[in-house]
């Protein structure tokens, strides 16, 4: 099975007295075996959550006007986008079913107590910028609201206000915990659908289909650029997905994890990025607007543009209260002694911080989105490639995460290693992410790698992950500090809870 014990105690989100508790209080300490229950399907508004939002819009339409694709191409780039981002996803949740913590929490046991802090800390500051970005978003959606009901034109006074609201509000959904962001999300996917079924509707009726069918293909490098642009804002929630599925009972199958959480981001990632690429043939303009959001009062008629931006605001509101809700995880375990709820308020100040620079400084919104994404890309494939070697691993191991291992970050820890520290998995991981570092390019930095073939197709996320995955898979396999015949017996639960 997974977890052989607790060293925590039931706390009162979970215990018999608390279970009427909306504010979770467990933290990074993984969740004893007889506290499980849910079932997987239960996952499925999460991840339709998790992609409510506007920018896939602009990304759809970005594929029109920049990467010069069609229909049809870009129907495909949203499907495999999906399947492949998503998939990764829903492979490494099992671990969280395996083992009941957070993913940064059970990395601990791939690179060491301590050599955990690396790859911890650049996902971290990666989730910084992902959380940035979706404030922002968020804040310009407030702000087309107000132009469209009432002409209030926007300024950088009312900016500081939109976008702090915004994130206060992000901060107190996320800080209550996965109760009422399941509840959240559920509603949030009905309403969000419903509009989204009115857009494709008005859009059907009012457009010039034969342009849009009418337009050529693009190159297939730039069909392949496109998948890992849209692609990578799913692997930048591959740590995080543990996160929703460590109160998930053993006997959850595995393959129903990865089919849910699939199907709940292609259910909403396909026909936003198709209805971004429609808007684009009508307005090209759109894909290069000074802001993600103000694109839609042009495009949609004032009644249905404003219905359609505050679900939205809702959808977007909810991902970056995923986001700063794994964030709270990944900032326990670098070492912030302080409560789950209250380690959110830490990238809730630096999303403020750094949304304030994005929304008054900088010049170009997209151009730093997409400059964004693709380092958000790499920097989480290396973790990844080398995550899912020693998951392959533990598969077939009685015990799989050790609770009181996880949860020791000294010497006596079974993950100890080598000075705390598993140097196969760091040597894999350090690699791979300068190798993935060569084969980008972006505004401000090109790689000595980026007119390969690999680079010039934006490949260097998916390179990174096999680089990692086969150096941490040809390395000496580590050796944890616990008897040898326990963690080679083979597992005796069924194979479909795998």
């Amino acid at each position: 099975m997974g977890n052989s014990s607790s060293s925590a105690p039931p706390t009162p989100d979970t215990s018999a007295s608390g279970a009427a508790s909306a504010v979770e209080t467990r933290g990074i300490e993984p969740v004893p075996d007889h506290e499980r229950g849910g079932r997987v399907r239960e996952l499925l508004p999460t991840w339709v959550a998790a992609n409510i939002s506007v920018l896939l819009l602009t990304m759809g339409a970005g594929l029109v006007v920049f990467n010069e694709l069609n229909l049809w191409q870009i129907l495909l780039v949203g499907l495999c986008s999906s399947v492949v981002s998503y998939g990764m996803v829903g492979a490494v949740s099992v671990s969280g079913k395996w083992g009941g913590a957070p993913g940064l929490m059970l990395s601990r046991a791939t690179f060491g107590v301590r050599g955990n802090y690396f790859p911890g800390a650049i996902l971290w500051v990666a989730r910084f910028g992902w959380e940035t970005i979706n404030a922002v978003t968020g804040a310009y959606a407030i702000l087309t609201v107000l132009d469209l009901l009432f002409g209030v034109r926007s300024n950088s006074a009312l900016i500081a206000v939109t976008l702090l609201a915004f994130v206060a509000c992000t901060f107190l959904v996320s800080g209550m915990g996965r109760k009422v962001l399941a509840v959240c999300n559920t509603w949030s996917t009905y309403l969000f659908g419903a509009f989204s079924v009115l857009v494709l509707g008005y859009l059907i009726t009012h457009v010039d289909w034969d342009a849009v069918f009418s337009r050529p293909a693009g190159s297939t490098s730039l069909l392949i650029a496109g998948i890992g642009m849209i692609a990578a804002g799913g692997i930048s929630w591959v740590p995080s997905g543990p996160d929703f599925t460590r109160y998930l009972p053993h006997r959850a199958s595995g393959r129903k994890i990865v089919g849910t959480t699939v199907s709940g981001a292609a259910v909403v990632v396909v026909p936003m990025v198709a209805m971004g690429a429609v808007m684009a043939v009508v307005t090209p303009g759109l894909a290069s607007a000074g802001d993600p959001v103000s694109f839609l009062g042009d495009v949609l008629p004032t009644w249905l543009a404003v219905p359609y931006l505050i679900t939205a605001l809702a959808g977007m509101l909810l991902i970056n209260s995923l986001s700063m809700y794994s964030a709270g995880f990944t900032a326990q375990t670098m070492g912030v002694k302080l409560p789950r709820a209250l380690a959110v308020s830490v990238n809730a100040v630096i999303s403020l911080v750094g949304g304030a620079f994005l929304m008054l400084v900088a010049k170009s919104f997209l151009g730093s989105f997409i400059t964004f994404l693709t380092l958000l890309a790499v920097s989480f494939s290396a973790w990844i490639g080398v995550y899912a070697v020693d998951m392959a691993r533990r598969r077939r191991r009685t015990v799989r995460y050790d609770a009181d291992g996880l949860m020791d970050t000294g010497r006596t820890s079974r993950y100890w290693y080598v000075g705390g520290f598993c140097w196969q998995a760091m040597a894999a991981w350090g690699t791979a992410l300068v190798a993935g570092a060569c084969f980008t390019k972006v505004e401000w930095f090109t790689g000595p790698l980026a007119a390969t073939w690999i680079g010039r197709n934006g490949l260097g996320w998916a390179a990174t992950i096999v680089l990692a995955a086969a150096l941490f898979a040809l390395l000496p396999a580590p050796r944890e500090n616990a008897p040898k015949t326990e963690a080679e017996e083979p597992i005796r639960e069924p194979a479909r809870a795998d």
